[in-house]
Parts: C-alpha cells; structure tokens; sequence
C-alpha cells in the first residue's frame, strides 16, 4: 500500500506564499514523477506541475515563473513552493505519484493524495 500525505494548504492573502509538501509512504522503490494537481470550483482537475526522478520539471502556463517544484530525500517527497498567489489560485491541491513500483513487483499508475485546501481571496 502507497498513501501519499499533504500537508501546507490554508488561508493567504493575494500576492502572499505558501508552501505544499506532499510525502509518500509505503514499501516504495521508485516513483517515476510526483506533482500537484488542482481542482477549482466548478472545473475539471488540472495539472499544476510535476517533476521526474531526473529533476525534469513541467508546469501550465498560469503558474510559470511563480511556482517551484522539487523533490526532496529519497525523492519520495515533493514539495510545491507557491508565490504571488492570486484568487483564481483558490482550489483543491492533489498531490500525485504516477508510476509507482512498489517493492515485490507491484506497480501503481497513479496514486492520489486526499486533497488540501488553498484559499486566496479576492
């Protein structure tokens, strides 16, 4: 079992910083790429940014030169640094590990955190 743990979402002010970390957990040997997805009111999820193993990283355009994303310790753990935030940043953040292979042979597409609130108001 692989349960991937979020922490770092809240209330902040426009312009304002916050920092999402996200840990996975389990008997893992390796994770191919870890991101952060978000979900708004009314709106299908959407990527946010995702890193792999190299370090490669991807983010969408409406986050690009504001968010940073890296990997830390045995690159179990991604971390989401989020600066200048607006109110359409306001949404449900979902961690995400995609191709997780498990120790004894499992692999795991897609594994989902549970979800954090970040809140920016208008």
């Amino acid at each position: 079992q692989v349960q991937l743990v979020e922490s770092g979402g809240g209330l902040v002010q426009p312009g304002g910083s916050l920092t999402l970390s996200c840990a996975a957990a389990g008997n893992i040997h390796s994770i191919y790429s870890m991101g952060w997805y978000r979900q708004r009111l009314g709106n299908q999820r959407e990527l946010v940014a995702d890193i792999t193993y190299q370090g490669i990283t991807n983010y969408a355009d409406f986050v690009k030169g504001r968010f940073t994303i890296s990997r830390e310790g045995r690159k179990t753990t991604v971390t989401l640094q989020m600066n200048s935030l607006k109110p359409e940043d306001t949404a449900v953040y979902f961690c995400n590990a995609n191709s997780v292979e498990v120790l004894g042979g499992l692999h795991l597409q897609d594994v989902w955190g549970q979800g954090t609130q970040v809140a920016v108001p208008s």
